[in-house]
């Protein structure tokens, strides 16, 4: 099972740096020299397309290793053996970077974002209906969000991933159980 880390942005130079936007809470052990990183296209992109968001030919490689990292300011800076000047580097933008997960014991209120996608949401103060499905997990600096996409359609609704409002998480059942205050499923609508 591999999560995603890093998504590839814009080069940094001339020499084949990528800055490279985080989706990881362990960006030193991700990105040490010698780490391999799978390389998908980035979701979200229109249907065939078979150019960079730069609308240059993507790069063709499967997966990129480390060479090495620096911080510029609060942005990760990157280098790949596999990307050597800023031609490769303005093809590899936009390219998702996915990391193996590591078979480490896990905390009791801990879970990999992959074992969370497409469970169900249910919401304990309405005797468990089902609010809709878990789509994605959204890291942030302060908390995590669930996004959920909810069990009629229509857009989707964040839930802070806090103990409070996310009391439990129940994988033997593909639960995860939401006790959500009044309002937050219709604030929480994401655009």
């Amino acid at each position: 099972m591999s999560v995603r880390v890093a998504r590839i942005g814009k080069p940094h130079g001339v020499r084949g740096e990528v800055t490279v936007e985080l989706f990881t809470d362990d960006p030193q052990a991700r990105f040490a020299p010698g780490s391999v990183l799978s390389v998908q296209r980035a979701r979200g992109g229109r249907r065939g397309q078979d150019t960079a968001p730069n609308g240059r030919e993507p790069l063709a490689v499967e997966s990129l290793t480390v060479t090495g990292h620096r911080w510029n300011k609060d942005v990760l800076v990157a280098r790949f053996e596999e990307i050597s000047d800023r031609t490769a580097a303005e093809a590899a933008r936009g390219l998702e970077l996915f990391a193996e997960v590591a078979d480490l014991p896990l905390e009791d209120d801990e879970w990999h974002q992959d074992d969370l996608l497409g469970l169900a949401a249910v919401d304990l103060t309405r005797d468990e209906a089902r609010i809709g499905t878990v789509k994605a997990l959204i890291q942030g600096s302060a908390q995590d969000l669930l996004e959920i996409t909810p069990q009629g359609g229509g857009r989707s609704v964040l839930i802070p991933f806090v103990a409070e409002i996310v009391p439990e998480v129940d994988l033997d059942r593909g639960l995860v159980l939401v006790t959500p205050p009044p309002g937050l499923l219709e604030l929480g609508e994401a655009e």
